[in-house]
């Protein structure tokens, strides 16, 4: 479960609203039958998916143990970067156990600040195909790609804040298609603001408890200091 909740802390899904408001959806999704309402908002995902470039947060990250009952809690922002096709993705997650993460090149990289450790996890047939499953969860994926590797329940729609403001977000809950990754988690459930093509809240369910990631003060196709994100190491990394 391990390599595939620290892709969840890179991993958001994205609907899309640039063709229609986020409230003319809501209100027409009303009127819709559930399969209607799900091929309207995929349909909507692929047409903002051309359009999404980038995309930078903060984000916090919330681990649940249900046997002990205790929550792990752990701030930082995050970047995504889209480009013909490829995605680049990075996370900086603050002290007590700060860690920096990086998806580029179908390669992931974790780096973590306590030990001076960098750990490199290479995309490469079937994982590849699963580390896609999780990152086609970004910020700009596609309806159709997203249809490819989960099974999707539209489960309506709600408001939610996003640091300073409250905006509409659709509901989606999702299963995936491959069953190595069902067994991590049986299914992700996650808030998408339709009008700007960005998620708020994403929660992965496991057999070991849940984990919650929720995304604010977002700000798209705007410029992003890379350099803030890159990996760090304290003179020659173990």
């Amino acid at each position: 479960m391990a390599k595939y909740a620290q892709l969840l802390k890179l991993a958001a899904v994205v609907c899309a609203g640039l063709v229609l408001t986020s409230e003319c959806v809501v209100r027409a999704g009303a009127a819709q039958s559930g399969a209607d309402r799900l091929k309207t908002v995929l349909g909507q995902m692929d047409a903002a998916s051309a359009r999404f470039h980038s995309a930078e947060a903060n984000v916090q990250k919330l681990q649940y143990d249900p046997i002990v009952k205790d929550t792990t809690t752990e701030t930082g922002a995050i970047y995504f970067l889209r480009s013909k096709g490829s995605m680049q993705v990075g996370a900086k997650f603050d002290p007590p156990d700060a860690q920096t993460l990086e998806y580029k090149n179908g390669l992931l990289r974790i780096y973590n600040a306590g030990n001076n450790q960098v750990q490199q996890y290479p995309a490469g047939g079937q994982n590849q195909a699963r580390y896609e499953a999780f990152l086609a969860l970004g910020f700009g994926g596609s309806g159709s790609d997203l249809a490819k590797a989960w099974e999707i329940a539209d489960q309506g729609s709600e408001q939610m804040s996003d640091g300073s403001r409250t905006v509409p977000v659709e509901k989606l809950d999702l299963v995936s298609k491959d069953a190595g990754v069902r067994a991590n988690f049986t299914h992700i459930a996650i808030w998408v603001d339709l009008a700007r093509d960005v998620e708020l809240k994403q929660v992965g369910y496991a057999p070991s408890g849940t984990d919650t990631t929720i995304y604010t003060d977002i700000k798209v196709n705007q410029a992003i200091d890379l350099k803030a994100f890159e990996i760090k190491c304290k003179g020659k990394c173990g």
